[in-house]
């Protein structure tokens, strides 16, 4: 295993289940934290601006200059942390998510 290999975090997708990716681990890490911290566990939940609103100024800017690919971050982990069963979509719209 190359050390690139070793910084790589396996992912899930809610929406195609049984596929997964791989992705930068720290980036991962990072963006698992800002979610998790600040997503709500009450309903309503939070839409998906409002998580960019406030998951974006939070994040390390030495892994995101200037908000770079964030919201592509956002929705990816955000995907995976649903499929596993750490946040979960309130019903109703918009589409609103919360910690599970």
């Amino acid at each position: 295993m190359t050390k690139s290999q070793a910084e790589m975090v396996e992912i899930q997708n809610v929406n195609i289940p049984g596929r997964t990716s791989r992705v930068n681990s720290h980036k991962y890490e990072a963006m698992r934290r800002a979610l998790l911290t600040l997503i709500p566990k009450k309903e309503p939940g939070i839409t998906q601006a409002e998580m960019r609103d406030l998951v974006t100024p939070s994040l390390p800017p030495d892994l995101w200059p200037g908000g770079d690919k964030a919201m592509w971050w956002i929705k990816t982990v955000q995907l995976d942390l649903e499929a596993k069963g750490l946040l979960v979509r309130t019903p109703g719209t918009p589409t609103r998510w919360r910690r599970a």
